[in-house]
């Protein structure tokens, strides 16, 4: 049998990030390194349950608005509760709004973000792959995303956060001393990683960044 692959979906209904194109190319690279071909495509089409099938993680690269078609969600929540796995990257939390499986999953929904600036990550797991290479307080440039809820509190238990953003050292956060950034869940047989970070071009040829991503593609996968 094919071994199975990991789909990066960059397609965009509302703001496009640059750094779309480094992203894909960056997990493309990762997903060989781990033994999985990879595939960017912006099409759609591609979430069918016999595309997914052969799929051993998706990734939403910075997806936004609505980009699937309404065949291609229950094609997706199939997938994700039999046993597939997701990565979810960056402003793939503005993605899907009217699809409220879409928020459940992740457990909550973007609400906004300041200027990027240097801030603080607090690593708060070092026993998860992704985030074992960083340091406990790693210092980063990025968009700092708020979110419209404390992903912990989403309708579906089980969230567990891996970092959180130090407040005290930016402008612009709206969650206070526990602000989530990177988390991940089991749901059914699937699993949902999601990280906040990875706004520029240049954070996918940053190692440490390439690490995080190589550790969530690797938890996804095993």
């Amino acid at each position: 049998m094919p071994t199975p692959d990991v789909l990066i979906y960059t397609r965009t209904a509302g703001y496009r990030h640059d750094s779309i194109p480094d992203g894909a190319v960056a997990l493309t690279e990762l997903a060989r390194e781990l033994g999985h071909p990879a595939e960017i495509t912006e099409d759609p089409g591609a979430f069918t349950p016999g595309r997914l099938a052969r799929c051993a993680v998706v990734v939403l690269l910075s997806t936004t608005g609505n980009v699937l078609t309404a065949e291609g969600r229950t094609a997706f929540e199939s997938y994700l509760r039999g046993g597939g796995a997701l990565l979810a990257v960056h402003a793939a939390a503005n993605a899907e709004p009217d699809w409220p499986f879409y928020g459940r999953l992740l457990g909550t929904r973007f609400a906004g973000h300041p200027e990027i600036q240097r801030a603080t990550v607090l690593v708060d797991a070092h026993d998860h792959p992704a985030t074992a290479p960083l340091p406990e307080r790693w210092t980063w440039t990025d968009e700092w995303y708020n979110f419209t809820s404390d992903p912990r509190e989403g309708e579906v238990p089980g969230v567990r956060v891996l970092a959180r953003a130090d407040e005290t050292t930016y402008r612009g956060g709206t969650h206070g001393e526990d602000h989530p950034l990177v988390w991940c869940r089991r749901l059914d047989r699937g699993r949902v990683f999601f990280t906040a970070l990875g706004h520029a071009p240049e954070t996918y040829r940053t190692p440490l960044f390439r690490a995080h991503l190589k550790g969530a593609l690797t938890w996804l996968t095993t």
